[in-house]
């Protein structure tokens, strides 16, 4: 009898790494797809799910390593790559983009690889979007820290010694951690504005309770990201941006331009000029960051402004993070195996062939 295709759900390992790339509730679904989830011991400890937990579901505890299909979040270390067997199918967030060592090992070592970032973005990928799901978290948690951090209230409040009105809110950059962010800070209470140098997203904007910053510069660009600005757009964008921001008590920024470092957004004339006591949460610190002052990993306080640069805000909520995930890639793997539960690598689908970092796309079929 020959043996079912097994997904291992691996433990992960990098530091504050909290999420587990699968969840009990999606095992099942897995299962009836005629595989075999096989998952590592303790690799639920970070979002308080036990063994025994998957084991109820109908996985097995064991080697999930050595098995077919490896799900993971962060990319694996040296050593983890040496775990995998030759042939096996790794999919993740693998940054092969900035990983260019990490992919050559994975090469080396025999393992067609799926990276959760490099996913198209186009509509019948849109269940396996990671990267939206992740950053979702991400900005909602933003405001969270940065209504921690700030010492005054977000919302309007009306006391019998009298009303205090609501923390001024900027968010920089609305993508899906933008958008939400802005959400997130409306609901709050706070007076919430949103900027992006591409005009289009303005009615996202708004259709969020927010009001637009309109700075008069334009940088629309291809997949939904923004363009690299001009030397003298980026200038005339960051003396207008410098005027604007010094009005915020707390400003969040979220812009990424791909493959390439971060733009800076928030100057440091910028933060001198911010209300004493206000906060900068930099969400593009593994980037460089979009604040000139920004440290990236660190909470530092310059011109008596808080600048928090988190570099895995969605780790912070793993519970909802991992099983946002969870549901992404078991949507990819679905893809990836035929209706008798085999691997079906059809290359000339191109959610597979431009997810595969590694192995077989590089002409092995």
């Amino acid at each position: 009898m020959v043996e079912p295709l097994s997904v291992g759900v691996v433990r992960e390992s990098s530091p504050g790494e909290r999420r587990v790339a699968l969840v009990p509730k999606l095992v099942g679904r897995l299962i009836r797809r005629k595989l075999r989830v096989v998952v590592e011991s303790g690799a639920g400890e970070g979002v308080f799910l036990a063994d025994e937990v998957f084991e109820e579901a109908g996985a097995e505890i064991g080697h999930a390593w050595q098995a077919d299909l490896v799900l993971k979040v962060a990319p694996p270390a040296p050593a983890e790559v040496a775990r995998l067997k030759p042939g096996a199918v790794l999919i993740g967030f693998l940054k092969p983009r900035s990983d260019v060592d990490g992919i050559a090992a994975l090469e080396k070592a025999g393992v067609t690889a799926f990276a959760m970032e490099a996913i198209p973005r186009i509509t019948r990928a849109q269940a396996m979007d990671a990267l939206s799901s992740q950053s979702s978290v991400a900005g909602y948690r933003a405001v969270l820290l940065a209504a921690e951090r700030l010492p005054r209230f977000f919302p309007m409040l009306t006391t019998a010694a009298g009303t205090v009105p609501p923390a001024k809110v900027l968010v920089l950059g609305v993508g899906v951690a933008g958008l939400q962010a802005l959400a997130t800070a409306k609901r709050l209470g706070s007076r919430t504005t949103g900027y992006d140098v591409r005009p289009e997203v303005a009615e996202q904007v708004r259709s969020v309770g927010a009001s637009w910053l309109d700075l008069g510069i334009e940088a629309a660009g291809e997949g939904g990201y923004a363009r690299e600005l001009t030397e003298d757009e980026r200038a005339e964008q960051q003396r207008r941006l410098t005027e604007a921001t010094t009005q915020f008590d707390a400003v969040i920024t979220t812009a990424l331009v791909p493959g390439r470092r971060a733009p800076t957004l928030v100057t440091a004339e910028a933060v001198r000029g911010m209300p004493a006591g206000s906060v900068v949460v930099d969400m593009a610190g593994e980037s460089g960051g979009n604040c000139e002052l920004t440290e990236p990993g660190k909470e530092i306080v310059a011109h008596d402004v808080t600048i928090c640069s988190p570099l895995n805000l969605a780790a912070e909520m793993p519970g909802h993070a991992s099983e946002l995930y969870a549901r992404n890639l078991t949507e990819l793997v679905e893809l990836l195996v035929d209706a008798d539960g085999e691997l079906a690598l059809d290359f000339s689908d191109e959610i597979i062939a431009g997810a595969c970092v590694a192995g077989r796309e590089r002409g092995a079929s």
